[in-house]
């Protein structure tokens, strides 16, 4: 990862120096993905630029996995720890938002309705945490209030991320040390399908649309699954 890592390094800073933007964090994160074992399969349509995505969360790998296939930017909690984190969630033009800050709920909306003028797909993780891969956590409905109603020229799309097995991946109960070696030291590789599920029908509520989210990528996981024991 490291050795990947330095390749990536001049890459990136010689690109933003001559286009003044980087599609290198998308190589890295993709190579970074690969080099954890994921070994990814898209399903659906390709996804556009000005698009919300909205995923299931089950681990940090989510992170690789999809940013390397899509070449989304994430809306993320502000406070992500160690500032190298911090820095390479930079690179990728991360939206930082505080989401225990109630009273500015209508300024992270506001924040996400801009993010989606730019070109970027941005991904959401309406669960505010990782879940244990066998279930779906309720979702949020708070930062839906960006998208209702949806702004002119955007989509909104679910992706259900679908390992196989998910719960020897979920990131759930145990510390997130323990999750990474966990994973890294697990034999074999892991099998991930991306859904990329059709847009959503426009919501004038966040509520409603928050819950027609959910259904659809908690219908797209169960097809799955039942699809596996066949």
């Amino acid at each position: 990862m490291l050795g990947w890592l330095i390749v990536c390094f001049p890459l990136h800073f010689g690109s933003r120096l001559l286009f003044r933007r980087s599609h290198v964090p998308r190589l890295f994160l993709r190579g970074a993905s690969w080099i954890c074992g994921a070994r990814v399969r898209t399903e659906g349509a390709p996804v556009g630029p000005h698009t919300l995505l909205i995923v299931n969360h089950t681990s940090w790998l989510d992170i690789l996995v999809l940013a390397g296939a899509t070449g989304c930017a994430f809306v993320s909690k502000d406070n992500l720890g160690h500032g190298f984190v911090h820095w390479l969630a930079d690179q990728n033009y991360t939206l930082y938002v505080r989401r225990e800050d109630k009273r500015g709920a209508a300024g992270q909306a506001n924040a996400i309705a801009a993010k989606l003028r730019q070109p970027q797909p941005i991904a959401l993780f309406p669960e505010g945490t990782t879940g244990p891969g066998t279930h779906l956590l309720p979702f949020r409905s708070t930062l839906f209030a960006a998208v209702t109603p949806v702004p002119e020229g955007a989509a909104i799309r679910p992706v259900a991320i679908d390992y196989a097995p998910a719960e020897e991946v979920g990131w759930y109960g145990e510390s997130g040390k323990d999750n990474v070696l966990r994973i890294l030291g697990r034999p074999g590789t892991i099998p991930v399908t991306l859904h990329m599920l059709d847009p959503l029908a426009e919501h004038a509520d966040r509520k409603a649309l928050s819950k027609a989210a959910h259904a659809a990528i908690e219908r797209a996981l169960s097809s799955s699954r039942l699809a596996a024991t066949l």
